[in-house]
């Protein structure tokens, strides 16, 4: 079954419309959207290699885009709809946290934790709600957007066709692995201590002591 699956999204990444999808996936998951655009833009880079880093571009910008989304409802509707969203996400309990470390460190959070599978929603919502600055949320979203996809694009655009057997082969552990990233970057969302240290008092923040 998981081997008709993969033949289905392979037909569906080479299809003319694909680009939109991948544009769309990518823009709502910065802001809502629990699943990430990786596997379709995996799929997609499988599938034509040589467009691998245009499909790279088109990830990057519309992740970049779908961020001041996120940013938007952080700064400006959180109250009604960010909170409901990271609820649902389960993120919840560690957003005044998130918020706390990105009123110290800015554009550095969102440089480490935009490359981390830790959702970018949770980045881009928290962003807009301490009210960080729109320029220094814009380039350190696009570095970190652009170091993850454009990374996954040049992988496949180097090497594509000779990865592919090797995917094809091994496509349940690589399943496995990818569900188990994805499920990480979540624990790892709610375990932001940004260092770890008992003194730290973002680890210890909570929604009062943001206002």
């Amino acid at each position: 079954m998981l081997t008709r699956l993969y033949q289905w999204m392979l037909a569906k990444a080479a299809h003319p419309h694909a680009e939109r999808w991948l544009f769309a996936f990518s823009f709502l998951e910065s802001s809502f959207f629990p699943i990430p655009p990786h596997p379709l833009l995996g799929l997609m880079c499988l599938a034509r290699p040589e467009r691998a880093l245009r499909f790279g571009i088109i990830c990057t910008i519309a992740s970049v885009l779908g961020g001041l989304l996120g940013y938007a409802i952080g700064h400006f509707v959180y109250e009604t709809v960010g909170q409901q969203i990271l609820g649902a996400l389960g993120l919840s309990a560690k957003f005044p946290v998130a918020a706390c470390y990105l009123r110290q460190y800015g554009a550095e959070i969102i440089l480490i934790k935009g490359a981390t599978p830790i959702p970018f929603k949770l980045i881009t919502i928290t962003a807009g709600f301490v009210g960080l600055s729109l320029f220094t949320f814009l380039w350190a979203s696009i570095v970190s957007r652009a170091f993850q996809f454009m990374l996954v694009g040049l992988l496949f655009w180097k090497f594509g066709a000779t990865i592919k057997p090797f995917i094809e082969k091994y496509l349940a552990p690589l399943s496995a692995l990818f569900i188990v990233l994805i499920v990480g970057g979540f624990i790892a969302a709610s375990m932001l201590s940004g260092g770890g240290k008992k003194d730290d008092r973002c680890s210890h923040a909570t929604l009062a002591t943001l206002r």
